[in-house]
């Protein structure tokens, strides 16, 4: 998904804001930890270079290679270990899962565009709901 939002985020420069929210899947065993150790970075200003090493191989992600990338990203590590279990962390992460299941969310990756559920993620699929939600905004009923 990170390649067509870049793409969108290109075509949409000013229009576009993504809203990130943790949906760590319960059949993934590092995918809590994983979203634990992105707040931490993003604590450090490192969220998404955090997030595009964590899922270039997230069928590796571990302990280990979580301490990697922290490392990689020189990431002051007792704060970053600190963060990872903090309540706030907690707190952030769990209050997204429940936005997620009152949503409907159901897997990972999944698009809304102005609370609406992107179905069609194709870059045409974008295009056309980003033309929707602008013309809806603008009060434009076509």
């Amino acid at each position: 998904m990170a390649p067509l939002l870049e793409q969108v985020f290109e075509q949409y420069p000013k229009k576009v804001k993504i809203v990130y929210k943790f949906f760590p899947l319960r059949n993934h065993a590092f995918a809590y930890k994983a979203a634990q150790a992105a707040v931490a970075a993003q604590q450090q200003g490192k969220f998404w270079p955090f997030h595009d090493l964590l899922f270039k191989q997230y069928h590796r992600i571990n302990d280990q290679r979580i301490d990697e990338i922290g490392k990689m990203l020189k990431l002051n590590m007792s704060q970053f270990k600190k963060a990872m279990n903090a309540a706030g962390t907690l707190a952030r992460i769990n209050g997204d899962l429940a936005d997620g299941r009152a949503a409907g969310i159901g897997g990972t990756p999944t698009v809304f565009i102005n609370g609406v559920k992107l179905r069609n993620r194709t870059l045409a699929g974008f295009k056309q709901a980003i033309a929707q939600a602008l013309g809806a905004k603008s009060g434009d009923k076509r």
